[in-house]
Formats: C-alpha cells, sequence, structure tokens
C-alpha cells in the first residue's frame, strides 16, 4: 500500500506540472485577430486632414487641415472636437506636420501657406493641457527657393523639434524655447536625380522620425530615398534599401523598431538590423490612391493608423464632409504570428500527449500491482 500511496504522488506531481506547462503555453497563444481592421470614419466639413497623430494621455488621434488654422482630435469612434483654433496664425493656413511630445505634453504643428497666399512657414507649439500656445517660431528663409514649405516634423527627448523643408531640401531646428534656425542642408539629399517630369518632383525631403536610439529618419518623395541624419550636427547619409520608396510621405517608428512609411498608393514596412544603416522592405500593403493616405501613426500595442485625407481633391477646390483614420496590417507579419500559434499549439498538444501516456502507463502499473 505504501508503494502505491507513493506511486500515486509520484504521479499527482507529474501530472501537476504538466498540467501547468499546458496551461501556460495555452497562456501564451494570442487569439487570431480574424477580425476587420479598426476603421475610424469622421466627418468634419472640408477638412482635408494632411496630418495625424496619436496622443497616447488622451488616447484620441489629432489631425490637421489643408484650409483651416485648426487642429482637431478624433476618437476611436469618430468622435470630432476642435482641440486648437489659432487665429493668430493667417486665414487658410495649412497644417502639414503634427508631433506629439508627450514628455512636456505639448503639440507642435508644421504651419505653411500655399499660392497665392503671402509667404508663411512656422512651427507653432501647442500646452495640450490649458490648449494655450506657448510660442509661434518663424522659420527663416532658404533662400535658395521661390517658396518654402515647412512640412513634417518630429521632436527629440530633450523637445528640440526638426522641421523638414520639402522644396528646398533642409531640416530646421527649432529649440525647446522657441529659436528656430537651419540645421540641416547635408549634400546628400540632393545627390541622387530626379525625374521633373514626374508627378510631384518638386516634394524633396518630407516625412521625419525620431528613432529612440538617438538620430532622426527621413523620407524623400521625389527619390523614394531615406536617409540617417544626426541630430547633433546636421551630417545624413543614405540608408540602403533593398527597394526605393516611390512618393513616400509620412513616416513613423513602431515601439518594436519597424519603421513605416506611407505614399499615396502604399504603406512599406521595414526592419533593419544594424541601427539604420542598412534597412529591408519586408512587406508592402496596398492602398487606395484615390484617397490619398499622406500621414500614418503608431496607436495602442503598436496598432499601424492610416491616414486618408483626399489631399489632391482638397487642392483643387473640391468639397467633402467624410474622411478616415484607418488600421493597416502588414500580411507577412500576419503569417509569422500564425506559425507561432500553431508552434505554441502544438507544444501544449505534445505535453497532454505525454500526461495521458503517463496516466495510462499509471494505471496499468496499479492494476499489476493489486492483481
Amino acid at each position: 500500500m505504501m508503494a502505491m500511496a507513493m506511486e500515486k504522488s509520484k504521479f499527482a506531481s507529474t501530472s501537476l506540472r504538466i498540467g501547468i506547462l499546458f496551461m501556460f503555453t495555452l497562456a501564451l497563444v494570442r487569439p487570431i485577430d480574424a477580425g476587420k481592421p479598426h476603421l475610424i470614419s469622421f466627418k468634419s466639413s472640408d477638412l482635408y486632414p494632411e496630418a495625424v497623430v496619436w496622443d497616447p494621455s488622451a488616447e484620441h488621434f489629432i489631425v490637421g487641415s489643408l484650409r483651416r488654422r485648426a487642429i482637431l482630435s478624433v476618437s476611436d469612434a469618430g468622435v470630432v472636437d476642435t482641440l486648437i483654433s489659432d487665429h493668430d496664425l493667417p486665414p487658410n493656413s495649412t497644417i502639414l506636420g503634427l508631433a506629439v511630445d508627450k514628455h512636456r505634453r505639448r503639440l507642435l504643428a508644421a504651419v505653411h501657406t500655399m499660392n497665392p497666399l503671402p509667404h508663411f512657414n512656422a512651427l507653432a507649439a501647442y500646452d495640450l493641457r490649458s490648449r494655450f500656445r506657448i510660442f509661434l517660431a518663424m522659420l527663416p528663409p532658404s533662400g535658395t527657393v521661390m517658396r518654402d514649405v515647412a512640412n513634417d516634423v518630429a521632436i527629440d527627448f530633450k523637445g528640440n523639434a526638426y522641421v523638414t523643408n520639402s522644396a528646398a531640401d533642409l531640416i530646421w531646428k527649432v529649440t525647446v524655447d522657441g529659436e528656430a534656425s537651419i540645421f540641416s542642408r547635408a549634400p546628400v539629399f540632393t545627390s541622387f536625380p530626379v525625374d521633373r517630369n514626374a508627378p510631384y518632383s518638386y516634394c524633396g525631403i518630407n516625412g521625419i522620425a525620431y528613432v529612440s536610439s538617438g538620430f532622426l529618419l527621413v523620407v524623400q518623395s521625389n527619390t523614394g530615398k531615406m536617409y540617417r541624419v544626426d541630430p547633433d550636427d546636421g551630417t545624413a547619409r543614405t540608408v540602403l534599401l533593398n527597394r526605393d520608396l516611390p512618393l513616400a510621405d509620412g513616416i513613423a517608428v513602431r515601439k518594436d523598431g519597424v519603421v513605416l512609411v506611407v505614399s499615396r498608393d502604399a504603406l512599406w514596412f521595414l526592419k533593419s538590423n544594424d541601427n539604420w544603416n542598412e534597412a529591408v522592405v519586408f512587406d508592402r500593403t496596398e492602398l487606395d490612391p484615390k484617397r490619398f493616405a499622406t500621414s500614418v501613426s503608431v496607436a495602442g500595442e503598436d496598432r499601424s493608423y492610416v491616414l486618408f485625407g483626399y489631399v489632391l481633391e482638397g487642392m483643387s477646390s473640391g468639397t467633402r464632409e467624410w474622411f478616415e483614420i484607418e488600421e493597416v496590417r502588414s500580411e507577412e507579419e500576419s503569417k509569422a504570428e500564425n506559425v507561432w500559434v500553431y508552434v505554441l499549439v502544438g507544444i501544449g498538444l505534445a505535453y497532454f500527449m505525454i500526461w495521458r501516456f503517463q496516466m495510462k502507463q499509471l494505471v496499468q502499473n496499479l492494476n499489476k500491482k493489486h492483481n
């Protein structure tokens, strides 16, 4: 009887360990999201937003406008609220770039005026708690083009802002106190040939993002190139890619290091193993060019959202009430996740089969001893 009790105790201990392993394995398996990507439709007459950014503290999106001197918030249910309405900006100002400084609870906006309005390029900073403007920094003219274009903006850990000039292929820098200067005229920005007969050939360096490792990534629309820029001295070099990114516009960085680049008809997914000296485009998701995507943002748990602002229609005196922010997924990443799900399920089933085999063996041994 003592031996049988010991056998039972050993079996119970083994069964418990296997059961815990089985439950742990199942807990690791994330359910496959078979639902449709999240689509946010929001209504704001003739807004034509060009930029979108996620505010992690307020947990809503923030969008600018092609035609208004206003910045709006958009909830994940599509509820719209006017966040900023700045009447010190010129009428019909365009908000081309937005960035949230989450450490200082500031919102930065790149402001530009289009023809035939008087020239105006500035970076506006707003307190997200009070919604008051902190400063309006006028960006110095490049002196090399007829009309400069303040396009996108990124922020480093110190609160410095970097604004791209898409017409002159340069980067402005604005300190945390609002002092603006021309920061980088890196020769590499103008080292690649541009087909001047191609659409949007006038649009040079465009989207910009700060990478937590301590540098900037910039994409160029008219060449499809990406550059790594040193935030200390403005020196830049080309990131070697396995393919160009034609008409690249907005750029965003996920927490896992994957970089997203959007154009009017595609969202590219990129990764690098050497701190962005070289990188690989590992997936490309087609977008509807009629909706004219211009900006990409990362929200929640590294979910990628693209803004469809129909800006081409907006630049041609169109009229529209509804716009969209839509989640876009990588098919390649989804396939990889599915493979891991099957592997983990297989491991769990293997544990279960071992448990069943041991139970059968124990029952047989107990029956032999009993007989």
